[in-house]
């Protein structure tokens, strides 16, 4: 198995968009009379082999986990699938529809990503100790068997995230070939020419040319060959091939959505994909599928997002970057959109979308804490991440104000930083939400480096001017002596006139920035790298 930056040995059908067919299914189907063709087309896996141990569920929206096996089982071998009779899986995303049923994301989970696995069921009854930092895709092939185990995937889910996973979906790429057919095609955009060798990199040839550079409509085995491309675009890593897969799965569902709820066009495709679905047995009948695709129809283009994970290499593979996942699965929980609005409303309850939800709100949607912020046995270091004198020593006063000992002062190797930024080090995440209660809506990353550090940005520079901290024009170089309020004075919302801390659960701008919209220019953030 390669690494996600390393070259591969072998070629495999990368699946991140053959599982999409089955979120084009739940979005697109809407007529009564599809499941008398299609209820004989599914198959379902066997629910035994989920966890005991799961977490509970919720009262917010649904989350559908869709997972791709590039099996070379049944018809997959002609196109070029994987090698052997185990399925496997390569990618996989988790799909968040938010209880107003008018917002939904995927999030798409690389297949080099270091978790942990927890006991899974074999194919025998027998069942495996759990691992820790294994592959993510290791999970599917637990038991070895031709059809995978996507109950194992979901129970490495479901400890990952600590969502509920409503519905499993697992797609093959023989039901993707035919599906990018019955829809007349998808269209890309390529950001080069891309040819043979950069298709098989073991060709020993550049070969002839694969894709021209620009738009065009692909289909069948060119759909294949587009999502399956690795090599010779951005840096070459799946990172940047899922976002390129994002691009055509926001294609497809432009595509049939235009087509509108038309029989002849509708069957065809929906007919492919449930002959290659398998799916839990909450979702084993056409009429199930049907209901729950019903319920989704009024979604729009533009609030269907897609994002990847937060994360970042480890070696070869990748590593989840904490506290952004983790804000990242606590407003899915709290129904929270990627840019922080409420999307808990019922509408089938009579409550208008975007309404408080009934039940009390979710822990991770509780308001930050008022109490005093304190610093003590905390070290942290400072950067000027801007152009703006003394703005270092200006955070550095803030903190030792709140008992936090400033390690070092100094300029960040990079001075144009919009927004502030705080990285920790393993075992300092506690320190880190501690201090960023300080610099509201500063963005916060995992690295491996030791420490705390925070590199302030024109945004902290804003705010502490504003609120006439020390250094700025209308502060006194004494601070709290002059009566100014100063930076994190407030408490946890900081300087009265910045905005209070982001609320747990709310993700921060850097993250959300790199989200797709099914709308968006095909041509647009193709590649990571």
């Amino acid at each position: 198995m390669s690494g996600s930056r390393g070259g591969g040995t072998h070629h495999r059908v990368r699946t991140a968009t053959f599982v999409a067919m089955a979120f084009v299914v739940l979005l697109t189907a809407g007529a009564g009379w599809l499941w008398l063709r299609l209820n004989g087309n599914i198959s379902t896996f066997d629910a035994d082999g989920l966890s005991k141990n799961r977490p509970g569920a919720g009262v917010a929206g649904q989350n559908v986990l869709v997972i791709g096996s590039d099996s070379r089982a049944g018809g997959n071998s002609g196109l070029g699938g994987g090698e052997g009779d185990v399925g496997r899986s390569d990618t996989a995303f988790l799909l968040h529809v938010y209880r107003d049923r008018e917002h939904a994301i995927a999030v798409s989970i690389p297949r080099d990503t270091l978790v942990d696995i927890p006991p899974c069921r074999r194919p025998d009854g027998s069942w495996t100790s759990g691992r820790t930092r294994a592959m993510f895709n290791s999970a599917f092939s637990v038991g070895e068997s031709a059809k995978g185990n996507p109950a194992c995937t979901q129970n490495t889910v479901e400890k990952l995230t600590g969502l509920r996973v409503d519905h499993t979906v697992v797609v093959d790429f023989e039901g993707f070939s035919a599906m990018t057919s019955a829809v007349g095609g998808v269209e890309v955009c390529l950001p080069k020419d891309v040819y043979q060798g950069d298709l098989d990199p073991h060709r020993g040839s550049r070969g002839g040319l694969l894709f021209a550079k620009g738009q065009q409509t692909v289909s069948g085995q060119k759909a294949l060959d587009y999502v399956r491309v690795r090599h010779g675009i951005g840096d070459g890593s799946d990172i940047g091939r899922i976002q390129r897969q994002q691009a055509f799965l926001a294609g497809l569902i432009k595509k049939v959505r235009a087509q509108g709820f038309n029989p002849a066009a509708l069957l065809p495709l929906a007919d492919a994909a449930t002959r290659s679905m398998t799916v839990d047995p909450g979702l084993g009948s056409a009429d199930k599928l049907l209901s729950f695709a019903m319920s989704l129809k009024d979604i729009g283009l533009h609030d269907i997002k897609f994002i990847t994970v937060p994360w970042r290499y480890e070696g070869d593979r990748v590593d989840i970057v904490r506290p952004e996942a983790d804000a990242l699965w606590a407003s899915l929980k709290a129904d929270r959109t990627i840019d922080g609005k409420d999307a808990g409303g019922d509408r089938s309850k009579g409550r208008p979308a975007g309404a408080a939800p009934a039940s009390p709100a979710p822990a991770s949607q509780a308001p930050a804490s008022q109490e005093p912020v304190s610093g003590e046995g905390v070290s942290v270091s400072v950067a000027n991440g801007t152009r703006v004198t003394g703005l270092a020593a200006r955070a550095a006063a803030a903190l030792e104000r709140h008992g936090f000992t400033v390690g070092g002062t100094g300029n960040a190797d990079v001075r144009n930083a919009g927004t502030t930024v705080i990285e920790f080090g393993p075992g300092r995440a506690a320190d880190a939400r501690t201090v960023a209660r300080l610099f509201p809506g500063a963005y916060i990353r995992g690295v491996a480096a030791d420490g705390v550090t925070v590199t302030v940005g024109r945004d902290y520079a804003s705010a502490s001017a504003s609120a006439g901290a020390p250094g700025s024009a209308s502060g006194s170089a004494s601070g709290s002596a002059s009566g100014g309020a100063s930076p994190g004075a407030a408490g946890a919302g900081g300087p009265s006139a910045a905005p209070s801390a982001a609320a747990p659960g709310t993700l921060s701008t850097d993250v959300a920035a790199t989200a797709r919209s099914a709308d968006d220019d095909p041509c647009a953030n193709l590649s990571y790298g």
